[in-house]
């Protein structure tokens, strides 16, 4: 299968392990050198309407990724959701 990057803001992350709905993917890190692609970004719970508020990003590393459907991404995260601050870029 195969799935553009574009296509991946229009489905929704979603944690098998307890069902929590992190939100839409808002931006991909790629790696440059390999053109893979190496995390999602998802809003955290403080962004409203695309606004910058206080709060963190969900980081989803691309090995979480268990499966891309039409409408949903599903991920495994054990433990807490990781978060990163938004500067531009990940960390």
């Amino acid at each position: 299968m195969h799935c553009r990057i574009a296509d991946l803001r229009c489905k929704e992350v979603v944690n098998i392990c307890d069902g929590f709905r992190l939100g839409y993917v808002e931006d991909v890190l790629l790696d440059t050198d390999t053109g893979r692609i190496l995390a999602l970004a998802v809003p955290g719970p403080c962004r409203i309407l695309g606004l910058f508020l206080p709060g963190d990003d969900y980081i989803i590393n691309w090995e979480c990724v268990k499966r891309i459907g039409d409408d949903l991404i599903l991920v495994e995260i054990h433990g807490e959701k990781p978060r990163s601050k938004r500067h531009g870029h990940f960390r």
